[in-house]
């Protein structure tokens, strides 16, 4: 009788290391297993526990991955379309991974799954001025587009906090967002055409290197946020975009989150040309001040960070202004790049500084500018009924904030608290008009408020596409719907 991979069979087999270990680990597999790695040429598929450790989780602590039985490093489409083919085949799942820096348990390894790791896919094909395009392969870093791009006087806008360290594969799966996307969008906006192993093995082309193309379904944008569930992404056409003009930096503190979120309302609407505004509150504050002084107001409640683009002559005296009328008790402004850099070094120490105070869960919730306010009082409200801290950061002029849950991981009562919390927090932000998640993706954590928050038949028609494109279920199974 075939016997299925079982977790609890893992520890014995973990430790053999050895080459006998690994032919009596190979031998002790299920039937499918085995047929999985038959079809694979030898050294493609990796199987040695001390390597697959690494590869059970992204950076959500909220999850716990599974216990892969093997990893294959893909270096082309060619291997990508050699897996999932012995994958459909068999009946292994396949979990796709980029950097592994998700917060949404998106690329969790599965017990007995194969994960797919698309970083060794890291060359930038093209780049080409005349077009405006970037040609990538997945395992590109987001930093190493945004250089490539530089150097032909353009950008390219999708700005992860963690940007220096996040592949574009990654960005691709969840519609990555970030700091300074309110002019120049995300990633689906970014994105003009798509390479796509299926599930079947066959390799999809979608779109082009213009930005007008209407012939057809946009299958583009069906891929884009997909968290590898639809199919793997293999190379990406991105659009770029001219170099941003000159940029201005303030720094606006508040007495009050009320103070606040009139302020980004009232500078969202206004001449300006925003790129970024950001929400750091006073327990993110006190926390990037412990790490690295940067000489932020600790005392107050809310800090603003404000970047403008092709700044005029009196744009920063209008912003001051917006922000001194909205309550504003000390409000400063950088033009040099250094200084810019400087206080915008204080917004991407956030997360490593919070890290500090102890385990982390990030949430990543969306609501309309108009109930922000709303979203971050009753955020607070929650953390103090569970007892548990919170820290509120976010992409302001969005509406996307990141609530951050900061309790002891040795203390299980204190991780169900943060649990319970975060969970209030989602529903909170479906009865206020947004989403459970902004530019994380559902992953495993978020998909039990699906139901809640989408439309029934929408919801029914995207697993009907998944059945579709994956009809034997092996990408990313238990992910995104």
């Amino acid at each position: 009788m075939e016997r299925a991979f079982d977790r609890q069979d893992a520890p014995r087999m973990w430790r053999m290391s050895d080459e006998a270990g690994r032919r009596a680990f190979l031998a002790e597999l299920p039937p499918d297993r085995r047929a999985f790695l038959a079809a694979l040429p030898d050294g493609l598929a990796v199987t040695d526990p001390d390597v697959l450790g690494s590869f059970r989780s992204d950076r959500l602590v909220a999850v716990e991955g599974g216990v892969p039985f093997a990893l294959v490093r893909a270096r082309s489409t060619a291997d990508v379309a050699l897996v999932l083919r012995a994958a459909t085949a068999t009946g292994v799942p396949v979990v796709p991974r980029g950097a592994g820096t998700g917060l949404s348990g998106a690329a969790n390894a599965l017990d007995g799954c194969v994960v797919l790791s698309l970083m060794a896919m890291d060359r930038i094909l093209e780049v080409d001025p005349v077009d405006g395009v970037a040609v990538v392969q997945p395992g590109v870093l987001n930093a190493a587009v945004k250089r490539a791009a530089a150097e032909h006087g353009l950008s390219y806008p999708p700005d992860p906090s963690s940007f220096e360290i996040c592949s574009i594969g990654g960005n691709l799966a969840t519609n990555a967002g970030g700091l300074r996307c309110l002019r120049g969008g995300i990633t689906r906006q970014s994105t003009l055409a798509l390479e796509v192993v299926l599930a079947s093995g066959e390799v999809l082309r979608a779109g082009g290197r213009t930005v007008k193309r209407r012939a057809g379904y946009d299958l583009v944008s069906l891929f884009v946020g997909s968290e590898g569930t639809l199919g793997v992404v293999t190379e990406a056409t991105l659009r770029l975009r001219p170099a941003r003009g000159a940029t201005a930096t303030a720094l606006a503190a508040f007495a009050t989150i009320a103070g606040a979120a009139v302020a980004v309302r009232t500078v969202a609407g206004s001449r300006l040309h925003v790129s970024a505004l950001e929400l750091m509150d006073r327990v993110t504050v006190r926390a990037v001040e412990a790490m690295r002084p940067f000489g932020l107001d600790t005392a107050a409640a809310a800090t603003l960070l404000i970047e403008l683009e092709d700044v005029g002559a009196d744009d920063l005296a209008v912003l001051e202004g917006l922000c001194r009328a909205a309550g504003a008790a000390e409000v400063v402004t950088a033009e040099d790049p250094r200084e810019q850099e400087w206080l915008w070094a204080a917004r991407r120490d956030a997360l490593p500084a919070l890290d500090r105070l102890g385990a982390t869960l990030l949430d990543d919730v969306i609501v309309p500018r108009g109930r922000i306010e709303e979203l971050l009082v009753a955020t607070e409200r929650i953390a103090r009924e569970h007892r548990t801290t919170v820290a509120l950061l976010g992409h302001a002029g969005d509406g996307n904030f990141h609530p951050t849950f900061v309790f002891d991981p040795a203390d299980a009562a204190a991780r169900a608290a943060a649990l319970a919390a975060c969970d209030e927090v989602m529903a909170l932000a479906i009865a206020l008009g947004g989403s459970v998640t902004g530019e994380h993706g559902v992953g495993t954590f978020k998909r039990h408020f699906l139901e809640r928050e989408l439309d029934p038949v929408a919801l029914a028609t995207m697993r009907s596409l998944k059945r579709l494109l994956d009809p034997a279920g092996i990408l990313n199974p238990g992910k995104a719907i």
